[in-house]
């Protein structure tokens, strides 16, 4: 019985209703005075109380996926690389191409995936297709589940030596990849965007930045720990390389997140602009900062101070050279705390570096927010990406187009402001 299973909700909730029910029948034998009766009313009380927390709390997980399985709740998490022999089909849920023993990325559970509204149905060559993998990094041993949407051209004969820009987005803490398909909408809107010819055909991978849950590892090298930047600035682009026709240049690969997870983007993009060129930044933080979900990220003794300064976003901006790289960061001038270090963020930034913004007067930290500033972000920065002119080697695939050229418009001044 998984954590995150209906059965599992189901029985939690048939449990807490039958210790409601069996603390009304005891109440009236606990009433008397004494030891015992009283050890034997808070007992009760306890036990209904525990019971009622956990079939809310396993609802709630079931909802909103903030934890995979018993192991990762109890920080018991599988990081041993597991290989399959045979070879992927094209159903549901499988990687295209062969997943043979020993590749970086593998089929994986439906992860929720058939709880996901608007994924693209029927031939994969007219909507696309997402499918459910697991990453596996070669340097970090981490396994880390996975969704990858690919667009319609990716099937279609035309363009079977094509390669592929890619965006990577990243969940927020604790988040999940179905938090990202389900309410950010990132196959959905990426797929319409496409549709309508306002994006070029891109390919968008869905993943946790939580590599080690329940530590919130917020994307950094843990001294003697998770190595969560090594995962996600080397061993995810490396596993994508190796199994889907993606562009080779950090020209075509963007990353994007909201909260923590777009604290991660503007990480990754400006400490590694030979991996990301482009980062889309929902409500994100410019510091990143030791806290209980954390612990300690940085480690002791001398080169602590450095570590902390190197992931703090304005003391880069102030002492080292700008990145050749352009951002986009979101936050609401009312109902989000982050709008007046947003604007000192923006006003830091010097060439090569480039930055937009969406300032939206009004939005909260949440899902609505970030859903209204997603397609905006997206054609943004599909429109920073170049599309790989390079091909996949003939003798494995048929001839494609030599180009595509990208298409839609700019976002709207309404939706963005340039510096």
């Amino acid at each position: 019985m998984g954590l995150t299973s209906e059965t599992t909700v189901y029985v939690m909730a048939a449990l807490a209703a039958v210790c409601v029910a069996l603390l009304v029948w005891l109440w009236p034998r606990l009433a008397r005075q004494g030891l015992r009766p009283v050890l034997g009313r808070l007992a009760a009380v306890g036990v209904t109380q525990v019971t009622i927390i956990a079939a809310c709390g396993c609802w709630l997980n079931s909802s909103y996926q903030f934890f995979g399985s018993w192991g990762e709740l109890f920080g018991h998490v599988d990081t041993a690389p597991v290989g399959i022999t045979q070879a992927a089909g094209r159903g549901d849920g499988v990687v295209t191409g062969v997943a043979a023993k020993g590749a970086l990325v593998q089929p994986a559970g439906d992860q929720q995936l058939s709880r996901v509204t608007g994924l693209p149905t029927g031939p994969a060559a007219v909507n696309g297709r997402v499918e459910s993998v697991k990453v596996i990094g070669r340097r970090t041993g981490v396994v880390d589940p996975a969704l990858v949407y690919l667009p319609p051209q990716y099937f279609q004969k035309a363009y079977h030596r094509q390669r592929f820009p890619v965006i990577v987005a990243l969940s927020g803490y604790p988040g999940s990849v179905f938090n990202l398909a389900q309410y950010l909408r990132v196959p959905q809107t990426a797929g319409a965007l496409q549709k309508s010819g306002q994006m070029q055909p891109t390919i968008m991978v869905m993943i946790r930045p939580t590599i080690a849950p329940p530590r919130d590892t917020e994307c950094v090298n843990v001294p003697g720990g998770p190595q969560a930047e090594t995962f996600l600035a080397k061993d995810l682009p490396d596993a994508l390389k190796s199994t889907y026709r993606v562009g080779h240049y950090a020209s075509s690969w963007g990353v994007m997140g909201y909260s923590s997870g777009g604290s991660c983007a503007l990480q990754l993009t400006m400490r590694n602009p030979g991996v990301y060129t482009t980062a889309g930044a929902l409500s994100p933080d410019y510091k990143v900062k030791d806290d209980p979900t954390t612990g300690n990220l940085f480690g002791s003794g001398l080169g602590r101070v450095n570590r902390v300064n190197g992931h703090d976003l304005m003391w880069r901006l102030k002492h080292l050279p700008a990145p050749q790289v352009s951002v986009l960061v979101a936050e609401s001038k009312h109902g989000e705390r982050g709008y007046p270090q947003t604007l000192a963020f923006i006003k830091a930034v010097k060439a090569p570096m480039r930055v937009v913004s969406i300032l939206p007067d009004q939005g909260s930290h949440n899902f609505p927010t970030w859903t209204r500033e997603m397609p905006a972000t997206l054609k943004w920065m599909n429109q920073q990406l170049t599309f790989p002119q390079d091909v996949v080697p003939r003798q494995h695939h048929t001839p494609g187009p030599t180009k595509v050229r990208a298409s839609g418009p700019e976002p709207s001044e309404a939706a963005t402001k340039d510096k």
